[in-house]
């Protein structure tokens, strides 16, 4: 018989967090160093979009760092505990967000994350991603994933 409820308490995703940062830095870098060079040529507006892209992907980059890899920022959902009727997200500051309406799943289709959203007991729009590396045990992930497709 399949449970009808799931808690899970979620860790810092390490091994994921050094993906991103593989991926952001040198990009941010790239980025910011082909600015700097057309910064000196004639046509300026190229430097202005490509600091645009730089400071979009360090933004980007520290957001998902410091939220979902490493769940250092307030709002950061540290648990889940779900059944048929909502979702509950403990975060990061103590505080319990229960999504209880417009409650959608949205798995990725490599299988190594999935998002949440829904309205809150307030009707504030929430959304969540969790990544595979917060879960202690790779079969508690699989188990949550097939359970909230009653979500999807």
């Amino acid at each position: 018989m399949a449970k009808k409820q799931y808690q899970v308490s979620l860790v810092q995703d390490k091994t994921g967090m050094y993906w991103d940062l593989a991926l952001y830095v040198p990009t941010v870098i790239f980025l910011v160093s082909i600015a700097l060079k057309m910064w000196y040529t004639a046509d300026k507006n190229w430097a202005y979009l490509l600091m645009f892209m730089a400071t979009f992907f360090l933004m980007a980059g520290t957001n998902r760092i410091l939220k979902s890899r490493m769940m250092l920022t307030g709002s950061s959902p540290i648990s889940i505990d779900a059944d048929k009727q909502r979702i509950l997200c403990g975060l990061r500051s103590g505080e319990q967000v229960e999504l209880v309406k417009g409650v959608r799943y949205f798995p990725d289709f490599a299988g190594k994350s999935f998002a949440i959203t829904g309205l809150d007991l307030n009707g504030k729009k929430c959304q969540y991603v969790f990544h595979r590396g917060q879960f202690a045990d790779v079969g508690e992930y699989k188990e949550l994933r097939e359970f909230l497709r009653i979500y999807g």
